[in-house]
């Protein structure tokens, strides 16, 4: 703004008083305030603090608070203006610059635009501005994909290959409960109930639900359990001395190993909660009780997963049809 000032009142030199030059220099503080960059800066790093701010009071996770501010951070510093002056057409031609890159997905144009329309709906609803520069930019279509899962041969070959007791108790517990990677290094040994064969995990946003397994998984985590010397209160710890608790990387990495070894196309964690999911509303399970079961916000999101397999949709043609 400074520089801004300084440019105009060096055109004017000689044309005006002292008095006026001063009085010129006074109007124009008060009404350009908005157009220098440092202010831009300012406001909008204070915007973005306070949106994160009650995202967090609002239970976010971390992982989603990082997303978030990294995505609003990088629309902002793109676009070059504070986040109350951003129009539709800034945004427009951000996403447009950003899905020219090659590598991004619609899926993930569609969650910054998401992540934008829940910033600028805050600000909105703080009367921070009159209307959300989001509201005219509409869903991205993403299409829709068939998603693999797991076949029962899969699972026994993944089964038979496991060379130790933790191994073979993690895939049991993931096929048997869907629950998320995260949600399964989380655990500890008193969250497990063997008598009624259930656990508590805590979800997104600290959510706690109980999640069920079979006997199969009751007698491998009972087997895994005894068989451990340490005293670290985890549920699955790192098969190396000093054994520190699991986390979602050590998962990962065992499970392509395995699937890498058994020639297994694309073996990883949320791959058993699909295959769950589909199983229980193939097998007709109420859709809203496979929601509480995975432990879905959105009954939406629940859904995506009856498109997952068509063998029902098959065998339904063959006897009403077919």
């Amino acid at each position: 703004m400074n520089q801004v000032i300084d440019a105009i009142k060096k055109d004017l030199e000689g044309k005006l008083s002292d008095e006026q030059m001063q009085l010129l220099e006074q109007v124009l503080k008060k009404h350009l305030p908005d157009n220098g960059v440092e202010s831009n800066t300012e406001n909008s790093k204070d915007y973005l603090s306070m949106f994160i701010s009650a995202k967090r009071v609002e239970g976010c996770s971390d992982k989603s608070l990082r997303y978030y501010e990294s995505t609003i951070r990088n629309m902002l510093e793109a676009i070059g203006k504070a986040a109350q002056n951003v129009t539709t057409e800034d945004l427009r031609a951000y996403l447009d610059t950003y899905q020219r890159r090659g590598t991004v997905s619609k899926v993930t144009l569609d969650n910054v635009r998401r992540i934008l329309s829940s910033f600028f709906s805050w600000l909105e609803d703080e009367d921070y501005i009159v209307k959300s520069p989001v509201r005219r930019i509409h869903k991205v279509k993403t299409g829709k994909t068939v998603k693999e899962t797991y076949s029962d041969e899969s699972l026994e070959l993944m089964r038979d290959h496991c060379d130790n007791a933790r191994d073979l108790a993690m895939i049991d517990l993931l096929s048997s409960t869907g629950i998320r990677v995260g949600e399964l290094v989380k655990l500890n040994r008193d969250d497990v109930d063997f008598e009624n064969r259930e656990c508590i995990v805590f979800g997104k946003g600290n959510k706690e639900r109980k999640v069920y397994f079979d006997a199969r998984t009751k007698i491998h985590l009972k087997k895994y359990l005894d068989e451990r010397t340490d005293d670290n209160e985890a549920l699955f710890v790192s098969l190396l001395k000093p054994a520190d608790r699991l986390q979602i990387s050590g998962v990962e990495i065992r499970l392509r190993k395995i699937g890498k070894e058994l020639e297994l196309h694309k073996v990883h964690p949320h791959k058993f909660r699909r295959t769950l999911a589909t199983m229980a509303i193939d097998k007709g399970m109420p859709i809203e009780q496979v929601q509480q079961l995975l432990g879905h916000q959105s009954i939406d999101t629940t859904l995506q997963y009856a498109m997952v397999n068509q063998n029902n949709v098959k065998e339904s043609h063959r006897k009403f049809i077919g």
